[in-house]
């Protein structure tokens, strides 16, 4: 079974002290990895595509500062195990990271449904991202969280049309219009997640 088709079980998760030994180079080679599943859109908008390697080292960092041993083990992967692509999907997280606490109280209430405006493109084809199974992200008032996980379902034509080039990464909203090429080396990267 490819990666891409795996979700996270008990029997991946490394015990604690193996975890601690191993943590530092493991959220090393994370690092390098994410560097080319990241893309940032416009001033505050930053994407990143998981696969199962980014969730597995999810759950273990929850499970490492949350201690909540086997009983939050369960809880974890009913989380994140929904976030590893599947063969014919990308997903991501993505992030309105706004550092200034005064401007994110501002510009979050005018970001409502942010997550129903992403889109990849490949010329005149466009995938359009659909929020994943999580709670609602916009509030009724129309205020939109700083996180959101999405989902882009990928045609077999569409995967090759991924892979040979010409892919941008947007956002069409009315408060916010950016997009993003994406480069050979995320491209790359993306198309694993198709093996």
């Amino acid at each position: 079974m490819s990666a891409n088709e795996r979700k996270i079980t008990p029997a991946d998760i490394l015990a604690d002290a193996e975890y601690a030994k191993r943590r530092d180079a493991l959220r090393k080679e994370a690092i390098a990895v994410k560097q080319n599943r990241r893309v940032e859109v416009g001033p505050f908008a930053t994407f990143t595509f998981e696969n199962y390697d980014t969730m597995w080292l999810q759950v273990m960092e929850m499970l490492r500062i949350e201690k909540g041993g086997a009983a939050q083990l369960e809880s974890e992967l009913q989380a994140y195990n929904p976030l590893i692509p599947q063969g014919r999907e990308l997903i991501a997280t993505l992030m309105l990271e706004i550092d200034d606490p005064a401007m994110r109280a501002r510009t979050l209430p005018t970001l409502g449904g942010i997550e129903e405006a992403v889109f990849l493109d490949f010329g005149r084809d466009r995938i359009k991202a659909v929020p994943t199974e999580y709670e609602d992200r916009t509030t009724a008032e129309g205020k939109t969280s700083s996180v959101h996980w999405l989902r882009f379902a990928f045609t077999p034509e569409q995967i090759e049309r991924l892979k040979r080039g010409g892919a941008v990464l947007g956002i069409g909203h009315r408060n916010y219009a950016h997009m993003a090429a994406l480069s050979a080396a995320v491209r790359a990267e993306l198309a694993k997640d198709f093996a």
